[in-house]
């Protein structure tokens, strides 16, 4: 009968080597995932809609419009302080057809001496709408410039995809809000 061959027990130092060793791989890990997870989370609200991340579309194609099923579009802008920007919607609310594109248009102007250059972030509420509620072109897609004492409206087309009638959840949405705030960009980045 053969017997397995005898490792010899390990020293001390060993067994705290290899601890240490696999505590370091841990924090390794650990500090990586910190940093992926930003990026990650972003990325999951945007394919879902969580949190009221809208989706992003190049059209309407393929979507049927929900003759007879509408909804009012509530819209909300902010500024963040210290923001030298008015920043407002053309038309607080909107009717909309479900499934049928739609356009609004807000209107900013640099209040200041100095050009201004500013993102804007967004969100949908309820939070749970942000799923179907999909954008084709807008200004928050990009960063926006304003020279001193400029003035310009920005649209936004979207659309709200015909599948929220369906959903339990949002079967009596009567009302979308939503709402975009603008961050000064200094050099070209954008706020962390």
């Amino acid at each position: 009968m053969a017997t397995a061959p005898h490792t010899p027990p390990r020293t001390l130092a060993d067994r705290n080597r290899r601890t240490l060793m696999m505590g370091a791989v841990v924090a390794i890990v650990s500090l990586a995932m910190g940093f992926a997870s930003v990026p990650l989370y972003r990325i999951f609200c945007e394919k879902t809609g969580y949190g009221g991340t809208p989706q992003r579309a190049d059209s309407v194609a393929g979507i049927k419009i929900a003759t007879g099923h509408t909804l009012s579009i509530r819209f909300d802008s902010n500024v963040t302080p210290g923001m030298p920007w008015k920043f407002y919607p053309e038309h607080p609310t909107d009717t909309i057809t479900i499934g049928s594109r739609d356009m609004a248009i807000f209107v900013a102007k640099n209040m200041s001496d100095k050009p201004v250059t500013g993102t804007a972030a967004f969100n949908v509420s309820p939070s749970q709408a942000g799923a179907y509620f999909t954008k084709i072109q807008c200004f928050c897609f990009t960063q926006q410039t304003l020279k001193p004492g400029e003035e310009v409206r920005m649209p936004v087309i979207y659309f709200v995809d015909p599948k929220i009638l369906d959903d339990p959840d949002n079967r009596d949405t009567q009302e979308i809000t939503l709402s975009y705030t603008f961050y000064p960009v200094e050099n070209g980045k954008k706020p962390s």
